[in-house]
């Protein structure tokens, strides 16, 4: 059949977008061939699935009601009022972090700045001081828990909330770099030192160079003929960070152990829980394990019974534990995660605020927008002495043409707090302990009666302070479906022409 005209070619005799041309697939819309210099080059690698990052589980995302629970004590700060929200599917670390895995960081940190600039090694570190108390005698564990072998496996403690999440951007880092290594792009670089350092942003950008191995081809026709990799060849993953409140909220929950009908490879699943968790172990109001088998009566997480009571009686040890245990001891909840009611509280992404207005949709108090600087040509700036591309804050004219136009800064941290007096009221110091620098903390800890387990409760402190009974757990956004295991997104009913795309 002979097609004639652009109208008749494009619509009957152009191949769909999972034929192959000479350079790869079609457009679908175009009809010109991807991959192709000789087509003008546009790229389009096809997505091969988002694998959970080392060391985390899977925690499909859904809506659930947010906030303490009737049988919790009330407080006159309404603090934790009951909202409904939805949170997206992400990836959690399994356990709180180890001191073994913030060790790392703090090696890597020494060996590549510590000749040039000491104080970044220095600020890494976590406060080994928190464990003193005028009365009680805690030296060995100011000098061993962070630093002997015996506590390799224990919850890193004594980090601020701002070493947190340096830490993240660290992983991230390292992650990807790993990812590049074991896809036989770069090889590893132990001398790495000062502005040399591999980070995300800067190898995107060329300004890192390593040690490369394998190329990766550019089809744009002027270009040089390789590329870095990029965020859509699918090899980079997002970045590590904190959770939010409602993320690490709804993860400690676990309240798709309370759906009698989950989904699975055979069935639908439905919408449907029997009921509302108060702890994170499951339907029941109580610390210990139920079940009538060698467990029944075991403590199901690691905290303080009574006052003075942090373990039990010689013999009979109720939790076994005097401070903080192993991170991957006690029960786990339905998503699989250990520890997210006693052993360490750990600090999430939120600003503090007493409960104001949030959205309903993945919430969050604490953005601040910022953007990386670019030279007068476009480009961006060039790295900084080590190693990371300069950001700064947006500026009010870019954030009004954002066109939001009921936010008026970059910085939203205050953004419909309830504070009526133009920040009178969070004024730290004189009228309150609130500022921007206040962050929420979560889950209860060794040291805590079992209220402070209840995923609901929350406290807060400043963030660039650091306490024997905080700790931290890290999160990794979910791309594409909420499902998982390369399952699309949105009901499929088998007609749909692209639904597998």
């Amino acid at each position: 059949m002979l097609c004639i005209g652009a109208t008749t070619i494009f619509s009957a005799c152009s191949p769909q977008s999972t034929k192959k041309g000479k350079g790869g697939s079609i457009s679908r819309t175009t009809g010109w061939e991807r991959n192709n210099s000789n087509w003008g080059g546009f790229e389009v690698v096809e997505p091969g699935g988002q694998p959970t990052p080392i060391g985390m589980v899977f925690v499909q995302g859904g809506r659930f009601t947010m906030g303490a629970v009737d049988d919790e004590m009330p407080t006159l700060e309404n603090n934790a009022t009951r909202h409904t929200v939805s949170v997206s599917s992400f990836y959690m670390d399994e356990t709180e972090l180890e001191n073994e895995s913030y060790r790392e960081y703090t090696y890597w940190t020494y060996r590549t700045y510590n000749n040039d600039y000491p104080e970044l090694y220095a600020r890494a570190m976590p406060d080994q001081t928190v464990w003193r108390s005028a009365l009680g005698y805690n030296e060995p564990y100011v000098k061993l828990y962070f630093n002997h072998n015996s506590y390799n496996h224990y919850p890193v403690v004594g980090v601020n909330w701002y070493q947190a999440m340096d830490y993240c951007e660290w992983r991230t880092d390292r992650y990807n770099e790993g990812l590049l290594i074991y896809a036989g792009y770069q090889a590893p670089n132990k001398d790495q030192t000062g502005e040399d350092v591999f980070t995300t942003m800067g190898y995107m950008n060329g300004q890192y160079e390593g040690s490369k191995r394998r190329k990766r081809t550019d089809f744009e026709p002027n270009g040089s003929g390789e590329r870095p990799i990029n965020y859509g060849d699918g090899i980079f993953q997002p970045d590590f960070r904190l959770p939010t409140e409602a993320e690490w909220e709804y993860a400690a929950l676990g309240l798709i152990g309370n759906n009698p009908s989950p989904e699975n490879k055979r069935r639908r699943g439905e919408e449907v829980f029997t009921d509302r968790n108060t702890l994170p172990w499951g339907p029941k109001n109580t610390t210990r394990y139920g079940l009538h088998n060698q467990y029944q009566g075991e403590f199901e997480g690691n905290f303080m019974r009574g006052k003075g009571d942090y373990m039990g009686v010689a013999g009979g040890l109720n939790d076994n534990g005097d401070g903080p245990q192993r991170v991957n001891t006690y029960l786990r909840n339905a998503f699989g995660l250990y520890n997210m009611g006693g052993n360490v509280n750990e600090w999430v992404m939120d600003t503090y605020r007493p409960n104001t207005d949030l959205d309903d949709f993945r919430p969050f108090r604490g953005n601040i927008y910022k953007k990386y600087l670019r030279q007068e040509d476009g480009s961006l700036e060039e790295k900084d002495s080590i190693g990371h591309i300069p950001m700064a804050v947006l500026k009010r004219e870019e954030v009004n043409a954002m066109g939001q136009h009921n936010i008026r800064s970059a910085d939203l941290n205050n953004y419909r707090d309830g504070d009526t007096l133009s920040g009178a009221i969070y004024s730290y110091g004189t009228m309150s302990l609130i500022n921007d620098s206040t962050k929420v903390y979560k889950g209860g800890s060794w040291a805590d009666r079992a209220y402070w387990l209840s995923p609901g409760t929350r406290r807060y402190l400043q963030g660039d302070l650091a306490t024997s009974t905080i700790g931290f757990r890290c999160v990794m956004d979910r791309l594409g479906s909420p499902t998982g295991e390369m399952q699309p997104g949105g009901n499929n009913f088998g007609r749909n022409k692209y639904h597998k795309r």
